[in-house]
């Protein structure tokens, strides 16, 4: 019988550290309802102790999704390691902390500024105080790739000591290349005399293109859990992929027919859509195993061979995954229920405030266009998102444009039963609706990202557009909005990335469970273990 891999999934929390990727709650448990439809083992909800946003949402998921391990991440002090334990504390039995410490020689001397006796000790004590609260414990030393191997494992011995179900071999800085990771496995299997207690797991990045290969050169060497994101988000050049990792073990069944996961493949593509669309993050055309271009074949003489027999040059059933092309699209004339089985199809579950507002949306859209396609259904579910009686809502856009004219906006906005109106002058008709919002709202956006997306064929398809802005707040927040009209669709996205940092300011660090050290918007809280840097695997 073939061993289990087991599929740890890190979109919620390292996928989501990507600039502009950050999702709301509201989103944050669609991609984690999407996630257990996939089938994964664990999903690593988020942070708990970086703010109430990330505690909340951990929480959330903890109490809300059933079926997968659900693990919050803790460095090794006693603060984040109690707000992991409190936000996963719903999940019960499925509960996971997940702490780490960087070990490597430069994190030691120049991060962390401690010797080889102290970061083990430290490992320890977190580990044991994880312990105390949860059975379920996984430690990783961050940027175990560029750790000297001896001391690498007498960390990892002491963590299972210490009780660690879970090591995770980091590979942080994606420094590491196949043969190497490989070997550096291989000498943990043998070198540490406990290892058999715990699973060993591999975390790649991705900065040299290697996070794939590295990954099952690991599972060759006696690795048994790999952490990954959907489409390989994450912060610098990403994460592994998951989705080509599985499926490279699953083609290559020749070669990797000792290992299986449990994971429904059919729910590959609706996921990484699903991600792309809650993240902000467009997967690009030539992207493997979900990319548009993935099972397209353009020469001639490809074409011909799929035509007479698909393994020509398809070494995947795109079937197998999910693709496929959707049913009969929804019209003008569909009503609220067969809207409610589309959504449902799509793995979408809306309460029923977001499902009449997105109704409304629905026939809005299907009175400018002939048919509604799931592409378009899926655009619209992101102003159902932002539907909340405490958003703004662009209730009126008026724009004047042209060669000899100075563009200029005016717009409506409300919020509950308050409304505003101004107008402003641009460069051009979207620069003048981002300004006119802005002087609404008396404030100042940068717009340092904008993507246009048709979401279907057809002169009157729907517009979906994306904006990355800076609101002064170093990180970037990202909106989507959609319409046919594309100016409107703009006014939609920049005032769904307004709400989206208003909320965020609203959210003050969490008061229970204090930040220590430094923090991801530069906090200043007391550190009783100094120099525990905001890292993480």
């Amino acid at each position: 019988m073939s061993e289990k891999i087991f599929v740890f999934d890190t979109t919620l929390r390292d996928g989501e550290q990507c600039p502009g990727a950050s999702m709301n709650i509201r989103e944050k448990l669609e991609v984690a309802r999407q996630l257990q439809r996939l089938n994964v083992d664990i999903i690593e909800a988020g942070f708990p102790v970086i703010s109430d946003g990330d505690f909340e949402s951990v929480e959330r998921i903890a109490t809300e999704v059933r079926g997968p391990i659900i693990a919050g991440l803790a460095r090794c002090t006693p603060d984040d390691i109690d707000a992991a334990g409190a936000a996963i504390k719903p999940a019960a039995d499925r509960g996971r902390i997940h702490v780490f410490l960087a070990t490597s020689k430069i994190h030691r001397e120049h991060k962390l500024k401690k010797a080889n006796e102290e970061i083990i000790r430290l490992a320890s004590e977190g580990v044991r105080r994880a312990k105390s609260l949860v059975k379920n414990v996984e430690f990783s030393p961050e940027d175990a790739s560029r750790t000297e191997p001896e001391f690498l494992a007498k960390v990892i011995q002491a963590a299972i000591e210490a009780g660690a179900t879970t090591v995770n071999i980091p590979d942080t800085v994606g420094y590491a290349v196949p043969d190497q990771f490989g070997a550096l496995i291989k000498y943990l299997k043998d070198n540490v005399k406990n290892i058999d207690e715990a699973v060993i797991s591999v975390h790649c990045h991705d900065d040299l293109g290697l996070a794939v290969a590295n990954s099952l050169a690991a599972i060759r060497a006696g690795a048994r859990q790999v952490e990954g994101t959907i489409n390989g988000i994450g912060e610098r050049a990403g994460n592994v992929a998951l989705e080509e990792v599985v499926m490279a073990m699953r083609t290559r069944k020749d070669f990797y027919s000792e290992f299986h996961t449990d994971l429904q493949y059919s729910e590959i593509v609706k996921t990484s859509r699903l991600v792309s669309r809650m993240s902000g993050l467009v997967v690009a055309r030539s992207k493997a195993i979900v990319g548009e271009n993935a099972f397209a074949h353009g020469a001639g003489i490809h074409q011909d061979g799929i035509l007479k027999h698909r393994e020509t040059y398809e070494i995947i059933n795109p079937q197998e995954i999910g693709w496929g092309e959707s049913e009969l699209p929804l019209t003008k004339h569909s009503g609220r229920h067969a809207m409610i089985k589309r959504l449902e199809h799509l793995g979408y579950r809306l309460n029923d405030e977001e499902i009449t507002h997105l109704f409304q949306r629905f026939k809005e859209v299907g009175d400018k266009k002939k048919f509604v396609y799931d592409e378009d259904l899926a655009a619209l579910i992101d102003d159902s998102f932002g539907s909340s009686e405490e958003n703004w809502q662009l209730e009126y856009l008026h724009v004047t444009s042209g060669t000899t004219t100075v563009p200029t906006a005016t717009a409506r906005l409300v919020r509950g039963e308050e409304s505003q109106q101004d107008s402003a002058p641009g460069n051009g008709a979207v620069d003048a609706t981002m300004k006119a919002i802005d002087r609404i709202l008396h404030q100042s956006g940068h717009l340092v990202e904008y993507q246009v997306h048709s979401m279907s064929g057809g002169k009157d398809a729907l517009g979906e557009v994306t904006v990355k802005c800076d609101f002064g707040q170093g990180r970037l927040v990202t909106g989507k909005g959609a319409s046919t009209d594309v100016i409107e669709a703009s006014a939609r996205a920049y005032l769904n990335a307004v709400n989206r940092v208003r909320q965020q300011a609203k959210r003050a660090p969490t008061s229970e469970f204090k930040v220590q050290g430094s923090g991801p918007q530069g906090s200043n809280s007391e550190a009783p273990i100094s120099n525990l840097e905001l890292q993480t695997p």
